[in-house]
């Protein structure tokens, strides 16, 4: 077994990998002999078949396989033991590889392109991004409080709109001359009242009954945030939208507010012991706090981030990139070319930057680190059962975190987050950012720029 690598560019290798039969050769005679003693071949007893037809038979199948394995296992070590930074998968280098016979052929060679990661060093001085911190008021707690309230009241269905009234009906823009648009947008809709900007619009509302039609302009009704959501528009859609619509009432309701009372404390926080208005906006206020930091965390990342991203103008193997992504199959040649620049390189990037950073301090998440979480969790909802001990109770849910962390598709919400926490304490610790104090619609500019 011989392993030479010769250097293509300071980030693609060749590899070659020499095979020879003294390699091979012990490992298949104990396979044939297995095969001999297991076949069952026509004319003859189990175990009594001619080595010669077994080996005929059999030998160029279990060579193959026992060379494959051998050349998939040293070379992985090489990687190793050589300290090579993979970024790929090593891919055969169909130029320089022969047609192999494993009837026939005694030695082999095979050739690999690899791919490493480039040799890159973070700036850390040239990002200067500042790290927001939401004030959280009265006002910003008290709009909590009534979404709770709203959230467990009582739904009912009026005769007709009223004021602070959830609208459902089908909408359709019109054109110029007052028709349904062709080829214009028509969906059903549903809106709370109470956020119609514009009084006159909102005046048009009240009092309409099912079957009744409101015409009115988008644009004066609602933000462009609010038109992408409520008439299944892209961004940018929305924010061209200026056409007038025809609303069909199909239905209203209305919901009276939960009291602020021992009820809603312990719908609310079904854990905490929660006796009066004063301690339940405090919890309020807390949830609040801890929410806001979370999302100025995830933004002082993404920003970081986008910054680092900004430094790493070195050169990258993109053909060989390209080929390995194509190899791993799922995208046509075309679709690759087109979101390459947008989509498949800069996520090559942010996997060299996550490779660079680890180097500092790890930010992938660990199952460990999932499982805890998903403890964390589960202990904040799940009670022990009755006559359940306290170290069966734990068991228990050991359990059960175990095997949700183990799920990726019940995990990414957690995973993205156990990695923004992460990466947000790697950064801190390098940029020891300043800190300015915002408020939520201060912040919500910032996060949507």
């Amino acid at each position: 077994m011989n392993i030479t690598r010769e250097n293509v560019s300071d980030t693609q290798l060749l590899i070659k990998v020499e095979v020879a039969e003294n390699d091979y050769a012990e490992p298949v005679a104990k396979q044939l002999k297995h095969y001999r003693k297991e076949a069952a071949l026509p004319g003859f007893r189990p175990g009594m078949a001619p080595a010669s037809l077994i080996e005929r038979r059999y030998k160029p199948m279990v060579v193959s396989d026992e060379v494959n394995r051998i050349v998939g296992d040293h070379l992985y070590k090489y990687f190793s033991d050589e300290k090579l930074d993979i970024l790929t998968a090593p891919l055969p280098n169909d130029e320089r590889n022969k047609d192999i016979d494993f009837s026939k052929d005694k030695e082999f060679a095979f050739f690999f392109d690899v791919a490493l990661y480039p040799d890159f060093a973070i700036d850390w001085a040239s990002v200067t991004e500042p790290l927001y911190q939401i004030k959280t008021t009265a006002k910003d707690v008290n709009a909590q409080v009534e979404e709770m309230q709203r959230r467990y009241g009582k739904i009912e269905t009026p005769d007709t709109i009223g004021e602070g009234d959830f609208v459902y009906g089908r909408a359709v823009e019109q054109d110029k001359k007052g028709g349904s648009k062709e080829g214009g947008v028509s969906t059903f809709v549903s809106f709370d009242l109470s956020k119609v900007k514009d009084d006159d619009t909102k005046a048009q509302f009240l009092g309409k009954k099912v079957g009744d039609t409101v015409l009115f302009n988008a644009a004066k009704a609602f933000t462009p945030t609010e038109i992408e959501k409520a008439f299944r528009l892209s961004a940018e859609d929305a924010k061209k939208q200026k056409s007038n619509f025809e609303l069909t009432v199909s239905g209203m309701s209305h919901i009276t507010l939960a009291e602020v009372n021992e009820d809603l404390f312990q719908k609310v926080f079904p854990t905490e012991d929660i006796k009066d208005e004063t301690a339940f906006k405090k919890r309020v206020q807390k949830e609040l706090d801890d929410n806001n930091d979370e999302q100025c965390r995830i933004l002082y990342v993404t920003n970081v981030r986008k910054a680092i991203l900004g430094q790493m103008t070195m050169a990258l193997p993109e053909a060989f990139l390209k080929r390995s992504i194509l190899r791993q199959g799922g995208i046509q040649e075309d679709k690759l070319e087109a979101g390459w620049a947008e989509t498949y390189l800069p996520s090559l990037k942010s996997q060299i930057m996550d490779n660079q950073l680890s180097k500092i301090k790890p930010v992938s998440p660990t199952h460990d680190e999932v499982k805890a979480h998903v403890m964390g969790i589960l202990k904040r909802s799940a009670k022990p059962q009755e006559g359940e001990s306290d170290k069966d109770y734990e068991s228990r849910l050991d359990r059960l975190a175990d095997s949700i962390a183990g799920d990726e598709n019940n995990t990414r919400q957690i995973v993205d987050k156990i990695f923004v926490d992460k990466c947000f304490d790697l950064f801190k610790e390098q940029l020891k950012p300043e800190t300015e104090k915002v408020s939520i619609k201060e912040f919500s500019e910032k996060a949507q720029g």
